[in-house]
């Protein structure tokens, strides 16, 4: 006789265990991670309900939701119940909450110190897998009038476009620029090409009467600025 497998389904749970209506009922913010995440995925797999699952996934990022936007669709499809239809939904979800700090953040005008730059360009590169170079360039003001990518992947020498940053600032008007970059690996510490991008860019930028004012490297949580430091 064939046993009858357990349904785990959110849909099949007691109604007192069931995160959707405990959502609807005490608000989202009276549920767990794990039961938000549960939300999403609808249903575990034959041994674990959908809290239980994503009670595990969690445990598997040391419970840091910043981690778990890190996790890549296969690597989410690695735990049992997890296919590529809820694997997708939960990095959709991720994305979401990484962009829903951006409407904040774009209200950054005007540059008034390391931190204005930091929460600029924190939701653009903040929490990437991998490096990038963007360039913010502010009036005699210190508004910004623009922002852009340099390079992607990585900095180093050929991957840096004196020229083209240079060719921007001057058509934009602009007569500061702020260099940025992320660092993945959460080292703050400038490498010797950080420095000497940093000094190529100021001394042909001065030829041109525009100044560097300031260089950041961003990781997940914190960052470091040149000008703070006294080391551009």
């Amino acid at each position: 006789m064939q046993q009858k497998t357990a349904s785990f389904s959110i849909k099949n749970w007691a109604m007192d265990d069931k995160p959707r209506e405990k959502l609807v009922a005490k608000g989202s913010s009276m549920l767990s991670d794990a039961e938000l995440i549960a939300i999403l995925i609808g249903s575990g797999n034959r041994n674990e309900s959908a809290v239980e699952l994503s009670k595990r996934i969690l445990a598997s990022v040391d419970n840091d939701l910043n981690e778990l936007g890190k996790l890549s669709i296969n690597q989410l499809m690695r735990f049992k119940g997890i296919g590529e239809a809820k694997a997708i939904t939960i990095a959709a979800a991720m994305e979401v909450g990484r962009r829903r700090r951006g409407p904040d953040h774009k209200r950054v005008l005007k540059i008034t110190g390391s931190k204005d730059v930091f929460e600029l360009l924190f939701p653009l590169i903040g929490e990437l897998q991998h490096e990038e170079f963007w360039i913010v360039y502010v009036n005699n003001s210190n508004k910004v009038i623009h922002k852009s990518q340099l390079s992607k992947g990585g900095i180093t020498g050929t991957l840096v476009d004196v020229r083209l940053v240079l060719r921007k600032a001057l058509e934009l008007g602009a007569v500061g620029i702020v260099l940025a970059h992320n660092h993945p690996s959460g080292t703050l510490r400038p490498s010797a090409s950080d420095k000497k991008i940093t000094q190529k860019l100021k001394t042909a930028a001065e030829a041109l009467d525009i100044k560097v004012l300031d260089h950041l490297i961003l990781t997940q949580h914190e960052y470091l600025s040149f000008a703070d430091q006294g080391i551009l």
